[in-house]
């Protein structure tokens, strides 16, 4: 029979490897968590003491490490100056015509690309509302 601290390092080993593989915080924390039971192991402790500290240990690096994981792996998009021309209204350069994927409007100083929310063309002169960013392009209503 395989001394317990051995079972216990073979745990962390392959939840390392697991973590390294997955390339995300999936199991870290369990590794920790083997780690500090197979020192519990070392100094002898009984196996309930093992087993309390890998569950104490990994909760804990979960609870420690969940708002970071949230900041690495978080797709959310990130505000920016540029929404502070949404609601604006501002002239048309270029006719906008999503069909021919063309459309030029000036707001904030700056030329943007830009296409109509509803697909219908909008003649160059005429007065827009952007109503939305994607990409580099700015979505426009016609102004009422």
């Amino acid at each position: 029979m395989i001394p317990v601290y051995i079972f216990w390092l073979g745990l962390a080993i392959l939840f390392g490897i697991v973590e390294a593989a997955t390339l995300g915080l999936t199991s870290i924390w369990f590794a920790l968590g083997s780690l500090a039971a197979m020192i519990a192991a070392l100094c002898k402790a009984h196996l309930l003491v093992q087993i309390a500290l890998f569950v104490i240990v990994s909760g804990v690096a979960v609870y420690l490490t969940r708002g970071l994981g949230d900041r690495l792996f978080n797709d959310k998009i990130q505000a920016t100056n540029a929404d502070r021309i949404l609601g604006q209204r501002c002239q048309v350069l270029e006719d906008i015509d999503n069909d021919q994927a063309t459309g030029v409007v000036k707001a904030d100083g700056k030329i943007w690309t830009a296409r109509s929310v509803s697909g219908k063309p909008i003649p160059a002169g005429s007065t827009v509302i952007i109503r939305s960013i994607e990409g580099v392009k700015v979505m426009v209503t016609p102004a009422e």
